[in-house]
Formats: C-alpha cells, sequence, structure tokens
C-alpha cells in the first residue's frame, strides 16, 4: 500500500474533471494531485467501452508510476465503461463517478427527472442498475449531450453556441415536467451559469462531485491514507494535449492558497493511441 503522503491520482478525458478536483482541494486541502487530461483523446463519450478500458488503463499506470495511493476516475464515461477492470487488475483504491438519479429519483416531486449525460454513460453497468434500482417508478428523460464536451473543452461553456445547445437539449426536459436534472458528466458543472438561464428556478440541479469527494475522504480514512503531517500540498496537471483549458478552468473555479504550488505539462502520452 502507498504511503500516506503520497498523490491522488485524478483522470479524466480532459479538463471536466477539474469540477471533481475542486471539490476535492475544498474537502482536503492537505492532499496533493496528479491530474491526467487525456485532452488528444477526448471526448470519450462516442468510443467503444474496450478503446476507453485501453486508454484509462495506460492513464492509471501512468499515475501510479507517479506513485500514486488511490485513483479518482473523474469522468463519468471512463467510469462507466473500465471501473471494474481497473479495480480488478489494480491494488489500490478506485473512486468513481456515481450516476446521481438516487438522489434524484428519492427527492422528486413530479415523479420526473431528467438527465443529461453521455452516450458511454447511459450504457454503462452503474448507470442501468441505478435507474432499476432507484427510478422504476419516476419518468427519467433523458438526453446525450452531444457537442457539449467539446465547447467546454474549447473554452466556449459561457457561449451563444452553448446557450442554444442546451436549450435544444433541455426543453424536451421541461415539458416532462421534470423538478431534478443529473449533470452525468464532469464537464457539465461549466456549464451550469448558462444552464440555470434556461431553467425555472424550481428545477434543482445535481452535481455529483461533492458527493465523491466525500467519498473519496471516506476511502482514505477507511484505508490509512490520510495525508499524515500538513505537507505543502502541490498539483501537477498533465495533458496528452494543450493544457491551456485545464488552465484557464483551474483560475476561473479553484482558489488556491499560497501554500499550493502548480505546475502544468503538455504533450504527455501515456498511451501510444
Amino acid at each position: 500500500m502507498s504511503s500516506s503522503n503520497t498523490p491522488i491520482g485524478i483522470f479524466d478525458s480532459g479538463a471536466g474533471g477539474i469540477s471533481v478536483l475542486k471539490e476535492l482541494v475544498t474537502i482536503l486541502p492537505n492532499e496533493s494531485f496528479i491530474y491526467f487530461a487525456d485532452s488528444a483523446n477526448c471526448p470519450y463519450g462516442p468510443k467503444q467501452p474496450e478503446k476507453i478500458i485501453e486508454l484509462s488503463n495506460c492513464i492509471t499506470k501512468f499515475l501510479l508510476d507517479k506513485g500514486c495511493k488511490t485513483i479518482v476516475v473523474a469522468c463519468n464515461t471512463a467510469t462507466a465503461a473500465a471501473i471494474d477492470f481497473l479495480r480488478g487488475n489494480y491494488n489500490v483504491p478506485f473512486i468513481g463517478m456515481e450516476p446521481a438519479i438516487k438522489p434524484a429519483s428519492l427527492n422528486t416531486k413530479t415523479k420526473s427527472i431528467g438527465v443529461l449525460a453521455t452516450a458511454g454513460t447511459f450504457k454503462g453497468r452503474l448507470y442501468i442498475e441505478t435507474s432499476r434500482k432507484f427510478a422504476s417508478d419516476v419518468n427519467v428523460c433523458y438526453q446525450v449531450g452531444e457537442g457539449l464536451v467539446e465547447l467546454v473543452e474549447s473554452g466556449m461553456a459561457n457561449s451563444e453556441e452553448s446557450e442554444n445547445l442546451l436549450r435544444k437539449y433541455i426543453e424536451p426536459m421541461l415539458d416532462c415536467n421534470i423538478d431534478h436534472i443529473v449533470l452525468g458528466c464532469t464537464h457539465y458543472p461549466f456549464l451550469r451559469p448558462v444552464l440555470e438561464k434556461i431553467i425555472p428556478k424550481s428545477i434543482t440541479i445535481i452535481d455529483p462531485a461533492p458527493a465523491v469527494a466525500r467519498q473519496t475522504e471516506k476511502v482514505l480514512k477507511e484505508n490509512g491514507l490520510l495525508s499524515a503531517t500538513k505537507n505543502l500540498p502541490s498539483i501537477e496537471l498533465f495533458s496528452s494535449g494543450s493544457s491551456r483549458i485545464l488552465k484557464f478552468l483551474m483560475e476561473e473555479n479553484i482558489q488556491l492558497t499560497a501554500r499550493t504550488s502548480i505546475k502544468y505539462v503538455d504533450g504527455i502520452s501515456a498511451c501510444n493511441a
């Protein structure tokens, strides 16, 4: 088992996992993090599960070579396709993105909820099992958010293009009388300001990132892996493409203390893919 003072690994198909890192930094301020954005292969949503497993496996090896004590799969599509494989092949804790259908289904008053996610997430075991268990008596109005990841990755989350595309996806959900909308991709929280312009204030937006951060803290405690000392925390961000959007989202969304060192590295290939 890794030392408690080694970093936490995080990976995503791109920069979406910064929404999870934001919550992790808040709840675990003494921890260091290594983030891998597979921007060269983004988006994962349309890819076959076998390809996502291959990419996730390479990234996991990269993070473990960096000494990571646990790995957060901060990508709904990668969680759906690869987390069972990763847990079966590596002896470190993995925390994935849980489909937040449960809280939406348990709290809906209209018995109708919306889920915005990638095609890969909707096909995953976790989504299917959670839907069957908790949403059997609820109308689930779901929508594949095709094109939204690309807009976030291009720095256009708050653009007119984003608003037009979101309206196309959300208006059918409003016709279904939803009172909760689940964000089923880690890129989508960055669209929240635009989303809030489109939907009534009575509709609750559910972002699973805070729950994932709490689960990470719980897993670290259970495995004796919480940082034992108040180290000077560091954050290293690696990208298989450009780190431009990583820098932008970090600066816009994460308040780092002067104690935290941060480093960006571009063009790192975890896989020869």
